[in-house]
């Protein structure tokens, strides 16, 4: 997915793009190669006459009248296709130049004139050959500078689409048209918000590139996209490219914020974006293979703009570390939600309700969040409230604001959908509502000793006797089997059919059903909570088994119509908000720090993701490749969070008391990173989700 949600962003996004490839930039920057003074005056004349660099511009002055994501979903499109030329520097210093009030409306107007404004950072001129103004550091201020005011060599650099020079001479001080509040952090903020749009741009292109190759191109009789390596490689580059989008749809929708929040977002971007389009551009070429190294490939061209953008925003480690300090001051990414007037006729009510309830004893709220729909908004009455996307956010906002806690239904959450939807009047009569107040828990009997993952492998068989079934088998990695009410089964009812088929879903009564044998299985925390399950001749009426025989396949794979629409949390992960506290605590070297930060920007961007399937539902579109990436994303930043938890305290691991686990707080940080292990396993290994997102996202043969 691009940057763009919005209707009209997509539509923007499409459009630009579309242009943009007919416009065959890497051509021109083919036929200018070796030419210092290449201006690409074509393909920028072209560029401002759809309004690329001025779309952010008030259109006082003639500009577009957007807003700084606006201009990040141009630049995006235009990144994809590598239009070259000034863009980048024109953009940027277009916002700088709007901030700046009176003194940067003369700069504002020229980039509405079509005039390519460069940048001088760090003794580099961008787009020296064609820029006629440039925003430059002028002894302790910022100015506005003319072309003939600047002494700078122009060079043939990394990038073949663009132009750069190094400065022979600093800028006098007092030179060209001061501007008053502009500072270094201004000008580099503006800088990483549209390099970062470019960065999602460059990425977005390797990834459908390889994984176009990897569907066409055969070796040893199949395509290579069949090979589980290139799979997950390919699945490592959406994982990455997603993360990238995110970041910097981010921090372009900052710009209007707090100042700090800006900052906050441009850290998570540096982190994120620039590092992430160099790793998605080199497995590109890793895909493509030998076609991928020729100079004849497109490939290398992307691999140099991502090059480039990272040396112009410098040391990635740096911004880890601001990125560090300020989680550890206490700033987070407020995000939110723009409901766009569409929760007023609901909000009224949903917050009386929930005042309400806040007012009620502790032991009374659950029965009153099941009595209202409040616990599970997004089921079907008379068990939710057949919430749409909108109801469900406003719900979430004002619970939260109430104070009052939605009750975690964990395995029930699986087994009530599969049982509102396929089972009888009875079964939800018996099983829905005691569940949804507590009375009832539930575990999962899925996984077998030699099918993990491979459920249609399965073979617990279930035989037909009267009145019910009699289930023989062996279940494992059963949470909570031992103290569990219920649990969902499934079972082979006819071994002569293909494998998806002749299974069937059973409920098992966990605490009275003779042939039951629960084994607590001891997890390398040295606690117990998967368990293995013995089933001998366990008899089961017919009145617990769910849907039709041989159905149970297709019901082990429900999920809700209407999915559940979550509000993202402005808290980092556990371990990722413990790493922040000892940041504060503990004197950690500048390499920590910066690990510290980079784990506070991963924690950062699985929230995002999960904001941006919120605004999808909003918006009344499909989920996007965000959700299945947010989980395998969230998984590594909770076993890396809390691995680094650890590591920041040095030797005292050595010395852990394993019989108080999680007593005090390091006997928790311990616990947490054994714990953690389980996540990249449990409900399908990272290595088998990767391979579902090949084939289901990304469309790789099997």
């Amino acid at each position: 997915m691009s940057i763009g949600i919005t209707d009209e962003h997509v539509e923007l996004g499409a459009s630009l793009r579309k242009w943009a490839a007919g416009a065959r930039g890497i051509d021109a920057a083919r036929a200018a190669e070796g030419e210092a003074g290449a201006t690409f005056e074509d393909h920028w004349r072209a560029a401002t006459e759809m309004g690329v660099a001025s779309i952010a511009l008030d259109e006082s002055l003639g500009g577009g009248g957007g807003s700084a994501l606006d201009a990040a979903v141009a630049l995006e499109a235009c990144a994809h296709a590598l239009v070259p030329g000034a863009l980048l520097s024109t953009t940027a210093a277009g916002l700088v130049l709007a901030g700046a009030g009176e003194a940067g409306a003369a700069g504002v107007r020229s980039v509405v004139d079509g005039e390519a404004v460069g940048i001088v950072l760090d003794g580099y001129v961008w787009d020296a050959p064609s820029a006629t103004r440039f925003l430059a550091p002028a002894g302790d201020q910022w100015a506005l500078v003319a072309r003939d005011d600047l002494r700078c060599t122009p060079a043939v650099g990394l990038d073949l689409t663009r132009r750069f020079g190094r400065l022979d001479a600093e800028v006098a001080e007092g030179t060209g048209t001061v501007l008053p509040g502009v500072d270094t952090d201004a000008v580099c903020r503006a800088v990483t918000t549209f390099a970062a749009a470019e960065a999602a741009g460059v990425a977005r292109w390797c990834l459908e590139t390889a994984v176009e190759y990897a569907k066409t191109r055969e070796q040893f009789g199949q395509k290579i996209g069949a090979f589980q390596a290139i799979k997950h490689l390919c699945a490592e580059m959406l994982e990455t490219a997603e993360a990238v989008t995110a970041a910097a749809w981010d921090v372009a929708a900052a710009v209007d914020d707090e100042p700090e929040q800006w900052a906050f977002a441009a850290d998570v971007a540096s982190v994120t974006c620039f590092d992430g389009a160099v790793e998605v551009a080199k497995s590109c070429i890793q895909v493509l293979g030998g076609i991928g190294f020729t100079f004849e490939h497109e490939a290398h061209f992307y691999y140099r703009r991502a090059m480039s953008l990272r040396a112009l925003i410098g040391d990635t480690s740096r911004a880890a570390e601001r990125l560090a300090a300020r989680a550890a001051h206490g700033v987070r990414r407020a995000v939110a939600v723009d409901l766009e007037g569409r929760d007023e006729a609901i909000r009224p009510d949903v917050r009386a309700e929930a005042e309400r309830i806040a007012g009620l004893p502790e032991s009374e709220r659950r029965a009153a969040l099941v009595d209202t729909g409040l616990l599970t908004p997004h089921w079907p009455a008379p068990y939710g409230r057949n919430a749409d996307a909108v109801e469900q956010v406003v719900i979430d906002q004002e619970l939260a604001q109430a104070g009052v806690t939605r009750p975690d239904l964990v395995i029930g959450a699986w087994a009530l959908p599969t049982i509102i939807d396929h089972g009888n009047d009875e079964q939800r009569e018996r099983f829905v509502r005691p569940t949804l107040l507590g009375e009832l828990e539930w575990c999962q009997l899925f996984s077998e000793p030699g099918a993990g993952s491979d459920l249609a492998s399965l073979r617990t068989k279930a035989v037909r006797v009267e009145g019910g079934w009699r289930l023989t088998g062996q279940k494992v990695w059963n949470s909570v089997a031992q103290r569990a009410d219920w649990g969902i089964c499934l079972a082979r009812t006819n071994p002569d059919v293909p494998q998806h088929k002749g299974i069937s879903y059973f409920l098992v009564d966990m605490k009275n059903s003779p042939g039951l044998d629960v084994r607590p299985l001891r997890e390398m925390t040295g606690e117990e909570l998967f368990n293995e399950v013995f089933l001998d001749d366990v008899f089961v009426p017919d009145e617990c088994m769910v849907g039709e025989e041989g159905d149970g396949w297709r019901l082990a794979r429900t999920t809700l119509a209407n999915e559940r629409v979550a509000m993202a949390t402005i808290r980092l992960s556990t371990s990722t908000e413990r790493a922040v506290e000892l940041a504060g605590e503990l004197e950690l070297s500048g390499t920590q720090l910066a690990e510290v930060g980079r784990s506070v920007a991963l924690s950062t961007v699985c929230t995002l993701l999960g904001l941006r399937t919120t605004l999808r539902s909003l918006a009344g579109q499909g989920p996007g490749a965000e959700s299945s990436v947010a989980k395998l994303l969230g998984v590594r930043n909770r076993q890396e969070g809390s691995e680094l938890v650890v590591t920041l305290q040095g030797p005292r691991v050595v010395d852990w008391d394993p019989t108080a686990r999680r007593e005090d707080a390091f006997g928790f940080d311990v616990w947490e990173m054994l714990n953690t292990r389980c996540l990249s396993i449990a409900g399908g290994t990272t290595q088998v989700l990767r391979n579902v997102v090949g084939e289901r996202i990304l469309g790789l043969p099997r």
